[in-house]
């Protein structure tokens, strides 16, 4: 599923990354102060080269990313994801 740049700005406020800019704009997701993942796009305009891979290294499956473009998903369910994935740690019962 090809990513536009608009499309990555959207993932990147709805998934609360974090990002600098470089030769490439890198962004990054953390949790309780650790990077958990982390993506980057090239400059430009048009289709984004290597979305699968954006995709992938933000943990995600092509439904998963078309629902967060859709307005389905939010950074709630992404860390409901990362969980599953264990890439955090659950919630401790109180």
């Amino acid at each position: 599923m090809p990513i536009r740049p608009h499309e990555y700005a959207t993932l990147e406020n709805k998934l609360g990354l974090k990002s600098r800019e470089g030769r490439d704009r890198h962004s990054w997701f953390e949790w309780e102060g650790n990077v958990i993942t982390r993506t980057r796009r090239s400059h430009g305009s048009g289709e984004l080269p290597h979305s699968h891979a954006i995709r992938q290294q933000l943990k995600l499956n092509e439904e998963q990313l078309r629902e967060f473009l859709a307005c389905k998903l939010y950074r709630d369910d992404y860390v409901a994801i990362l969980r599953d994935k264990g890439l955090i740690e659950p919630k401790e019962s109180s």
